[in-house]
């Protein structure tokens, strides 16, 4: 059984033992999350939902809390002597999923 959700305005298709990185949600390693907004629960019957599939949820455990790899924004206009650098890291939650209920 495969569920689509929704988080951090982004779709994930995930299934139970999956182990994925999303935007950052709030709590501590270890700890576990309920995602609410299953877009679509999949296996033997498809059930979809408008625009969630209703008293569906995906359970996951927290296994870290992180910042992504440091990116370098380089900003630059030739001849004028303008030069701007600074870099970004982006932080997430890694979440692996224990749990696909419809």
């Amino acid at each position: 059984m495969y569920a689509v959700i929704k988080t951090g305005g982004k779709q994930y298709r995930v299934q139970e033992g999956d182990v994925l990185r999303v935007e950052k949600l709030a709590g501590d390693v270890g700890d576990t999350v309920t995602l609410d907004e299953v877009l679509m629960i999949g296996g033997e019957t498809v059930a979809v939902g408008t625009p969630t599939v209703a008293g569906a949820a995906v359970t996951a455990e927290i296994v870290a809390q992180d910042r992504a790899k440091k990116i370098i924004v380089f900003k630059m206009k030739r001849r004028k002597n303008y030069r701007r650098k600074y870099g970004h890291r982006q932080p997430y939650t890694e979440l692996r999923i224990t749990g696909v209920s419809a």
